[in-house]
């Protein structure tokens, strides 16, 4: 079977500031030996830059898991720096893996594990755990990527890391949905403020390509969070949490961003399928994450 091929860049409107796309080859890093699965992932994040798994936890999983995030949630706004703002009525929240009763039934996944073999290689890590949630009131966040783009991203045309995207409710048009671009994990410019935020007058090239998500309980999303996105306006009286999962290549190094760690306990019931991919700290006692995603607060607001 031939490798899959990336499309060609459509060229922008005279109106909208050129970026550089910094992915020119079409061949794409398939692993060998990969099946027909693995050459799929491979070649939807390499030119959507998302891809999904339907209904692959149960709808009990999913409620154990909103419930958990509930939890968290409250523990974190009862101390500085438990959860950071993401702007209006939006929060973000970095936990640890014991924090959560599905951990495992998620990372040991089959199709988490294929996803982050193929991509990032037999030896990817486990870097961070954290949930975003926008509640009623919550407007549309500036288009953004979330961090900025490493230099075997740009240099190489290589991605290094992903995120895992599990919704803890189905999700409704009204309640501000996740928006994507697709393939624009490649663009630069040097104009981007923080190398994550297009100015204002990119935003034609974005709104043209986005895509809203509508995941329902159990399905899982893997990204490049480089992929230029937001969150949208929620018109509803709900909120709508999303679990995120980060996983890097080796020598990625963003685990230097994120403060995960288990427990002694913790890490001797974990099967040797879970450990080989968590690199963090094995303590006696865990330490509450204080959050360190100042940027997206000061360039999108704060939450209240």
């Amino acid at each position: 079977m031939s490798a899959p091929t990336v499309p060609s860049e459509t060229v922008p409107s005279e109106t909208v500031p050129s970026v550089t796309v910094t992915r020119t080859t079409t061949e794409l890093p398939v692993p060998p030996g990969a099946d027909d699965e693995a050459r799929e992932i491979v070649r939807a994040l390499y030119t959507d830059g998302i891809t999904a798994k339907k209904g692959a936890f149960s709808r009990e999983a999913t409620e154990r898991m909103r419930e958990d995030i509930g939890v968290a949630f409250e523990e974190a706004r009862s101390r500085p720096g438990g959860a950071v703002g993401r702007g209006p009525k939006r929060y973000y929240v970095e936990i640890h893996p014991e924090q959560l009763r599905g951990f495992v039934e998620i990372v040991d996944h089959p199709w988490f594990r294929k996803v982050s073999e193929s991509v990032l290689g037999p030896d990817y890590q486990i870097v961070e755990v954290g949930f975003d949630i926008p509640f009623a009131g919550a407007v549309n966040q500036p288009w953004h990527r979330d961090f900025p783009m490493p230099d075997a991203t740009r240099f190489e045309g290589r991605l290094t890391s992903l995120a895992f995207n599990l919704t803890a409710v189905d999700t409704e048009e009204d309640m501000g949905p996740f928006e994507i671009a697709p393939g624009t994990q490649w663009d630069w410019a040097e104009d981007f403020g923080h190398e994550m935020f297009p100015p204002k007058p990119y935003y034609p090239r974005y709104e043209e390509r986005a895509v809203r998500k509508y995941p329902q309980m159990g399905d899982i999303s893997a990204r490049s969070a480089l992929t230029i996105h937001r969150g949208t306006k929620n018109f509803s009286e709900k909120w709508r949490p999303v679990l995120v999962i980060g996983v890097d290549a080796p020598g990625a190094g963003n685990a230097e961003h994120h403060d995960l760690a288990v427990t002694h306990d913790y890490w001797e019931q974990l099967p040797p399928s879970v450990r080989q991919h968590l690199g963090c700290p094995v303590v006696d006692e865990l330490t509450p994450i204080t959050q360190k995603h100042t940027i997206e607060g000061l360039v999108m607001g704060e939450a209240d």
